[in-house]
């Protein structure tokens, strides 16, 4: 078979032409047998016939050869023969022999039997799909004998059915189909693609045991997010590989992209996030934007996601210039290849947020209409050894980058919060507290609208447990847990970024407005998934190591404080709290004497301050 497929690849055309040839001239041949052998008479009293059919073959084949060329019937490849290819060969085919009929009839071609086009039209229908269709199943069946991993299909349906006949097709991929699985009962034992239908998703085990399953493909295009990471988890339990099929219909054609690795995402079973883009654009497009600590995880997908908007410029703003420099050469680069940000202004500058004259020339040189405000230390472990940093850099760079938008007359200022500021019981989660009381304390500024976005934890950010962990991973383990029971909220980064604009269309006076984090995930478990999505058995191929709490960590997060009363906006992923009253001048009394404090005072001592001053800080 691999020498077939060899010879027919390097000479197709030639090969397409002489199957072709020999299909039309074996039709009119078995045609004029069909028409004139009679056992009663004697086949030489024929032979005028006969050698006037082959005098015109040429001429029949030519008109063939005319309509195989402008219907293009050898442009697909055999191993896909199906309903169009039988349409084209079968449309070039009448429309051929009828024109040769057509010749005959009126043009009468003399000794000639007018019937034989049509008994040969049919003849070389047969006669061509005969070859196309054989040769597509005994490939087929050469393929299924040369893939050694057994795998099922979830989903029998359109996208299942598809998947299906790609993967046959396909010999990149080892895998021999020898079920679909489905969430609807009723479809068990029936047959698709002469392949039958195991069971639902709930019978994974028992299908697993009986059939020795090496891979699972997920094609169920229509389920939502939660169900498909449902089923992943599922296939992750039985410790099974498991790939999901990317599916898109364009200009009403079924396509197929390409089969996919199971990401972190999936397993979040997040659905997408739908925006009123009207409302984010009425505050950006055509705008002067500013991003400070615009290098970061956050900060960078905000970038991305502001330019889509067309503002009129955008100021990346960062202490750290190797992540502002890869930033700006993304961009740049993108931007050679399609010209979308062609009509945006992009200022990289490098600048710290505790710098009040440098902030002043940044907003003097390139006045904002709305700010972003993302620069922040977030890093628990290192903001618990280092305290009084992340108050200078979290807490006074917040008020000073505030104060200096105030003094140019920003529109809008958005803080970038987190869920580590509700109940915080760690510095950078009671800094964080107070630039959400700063936002609320100053705002009745009459000058700049407030507000601040609190969420959890992102995927793939900077110092987050996934990278850590497909680090470990790749090293072979141990794979660190702090805790076997601790949970954390998750979400991605363009979802937490695409948010962020959307809040920041809703803020006014110092709102603190809260993304729905979904439910949180229990981080061991995390761990476990990844371990096998990477090929390898948890606790046997790589063990999971416990290593205790770090300090100031919780065991479970929170998105809101006790005592505060939440609302729903125009977007339901999207809540605000009730505004809090705030004494002023009390706080900035308060404030002052920290700022006064931070050069004299221990670290410890500016932990108790912390404590003093937030008093959910436990």
């Amino acid at each position: 078979m691999k020498q077939l497929n060899a010879l027919i690849r390097k000479n197709r055309e030639l090969s397409l032409f002489l199957l072709d040839t020999f299909s039309i001239i074996l039709a009119y041949v078995l045609g004029f047998l069909l028409r004139f052998l009679d056992a009663s008479e004697n086949i030489t009293f024929y032979a005028e016939y006969f050698e006037k059919l082959v005098i015109t073959l040429p001429i029949v084949l030519l008109i063939n050869y005319l309509f195989f060329y402008l219907l293009k019937v050898n442009r697909s490849l055999w191993k896909y023969t199906g309903i169009d290819e039988v349409a084209r060969i079968g449309l070039a085919t009448v429309c051929a022999n009828l024109i040769w009929f057509l010749i005959v009839y009126f043009k009468p071609v003399t000794p000639y039997i007018r019937s034989i086009p049509v008994i040969a039209m049919l003849l070389q229908l047969v006669i061509m799909l005969g070859i196309r269709f054989g040769y597509r199943a005994y490939r087929t069946n050469w393929m299924r004998k040369q893939k050694h991993h057994n795998a099922v299909i979830i989903g029998a349906g359109s996208a299942g059915a598809l998947l299906y006949r790609d993967i046959l097709t396909n010999d990149r991929i080892d895998a021999n189909v020898i079920g679909y699985i489905d969430d609807n009962p009723g479809l068990t034992g029936k047959r698709i693609n002469g392949v039958t239908v195991l069971g639902t998703v709930k019978d994974i085990a028992e299908i697993n045991k009986n059939h020795q399953i090496d891979i699972v493909y997920v094609a169920i295009p229509s389920a939502p997010k939660k169900r498909i990471a449902e089923i992943i988890d599922s296939c992750s339990a039985q410790g099974l590989r498991t790939q999901i099929m990317d599916y898109r219909v364009k200009e009403n054609l079924e396509e197929i992209s390409s089969l996919r690795e199971v990401s972190v995402e999936d397993l979040l079973g997040r659905e997408e996030v739908h925006l009123d883009t009207d409302s984010i654009s009425d505050y950006l497009t055509g705008r002067n934007v500013m991003v400070t600590g615009g290098g970061g995880s956050i900060g960078s997908e905000l970038c991305r996601q502001i330019l889509r908007y067309e503002p009129r410029r955008l100021v990346i703003y960062d202490i750290y210039e190797n992540n502002m420099y890869q930033l700006q050469q993304e961009i740049l680069m993108q931007n050679r290849k399609t010209h979308q940000y062609d009509n945006t202004e992009i200022i990289c500058r490098i600048g710290s947020v505790r710098d009040s004259v440098r902030l002043d020339e940044i907003l003097n040189e390139f006045p904002a209409d709305v700010v972003f405000h993302a620069a922040a230390h977030k890093h628990v472990p290192l903001v618990e050894d280092s305290p009084k940093e992340a108050v200078k850099n979290n807490v006074f760079g917040t008020l000073k980058t505030l104060q200096a938008c105030i003094r140019h007359h920003v529109g809008r200022f958005i803080l970038i919060s987190t869920d580590k500021a509700v109940n915080p019981t760690n510095a950078m989660g009671a800094t964080k507290r107070m630039t959400e009381l700063i936002i609320q304390a100053l705002r009745n500024n009459g000058v700049t609208k407030l507000g601040a976005v609190r969420f959890g934890n992102v995927l793939g950010s900077n110092g987050s447990v996934i990278p850590l962990f497909r680090e470990e991973i790749l090293n072979g383990g141990p794979v660190t847990v702090t805790d076997p029971e601790i949970e954390r909220y998750f979400m991605t980064i363009p979802e937490a970024a695409s948010l962020v604009l959307q809040a920041g269309a809703y803020a006014d006076q110092g709102d603190i407005f809260v993304l729905d984090m979904g439910t949180r995930v229990k981080i061991l478990k995390l761990a476990e998934n990844m371990i096998t999505l990477s090929g390898y058995k948890p606790y046997e191929d790589i063990d999971i190591e416990f290593i205790g709490l770090r300090p100031g960590e919780k065991m479970y997060e929170e998105i809101s404080l006790g005592n505060e009363n939440r609302y729903t906006t125009a977007n339901n992923r999207v809540f605000v709290n009730e505004r809090m009253n705030i004494d002023k001048d009390h706080f900035f009394h308060e404030l002052k004497a920290l700022y006064e404090k931070l050069d004299s005072a221990s670290d410890e001592e500016i932990h108790n301050e912390l404590f003093r001053l937030i008093e959910e800080y436990k």
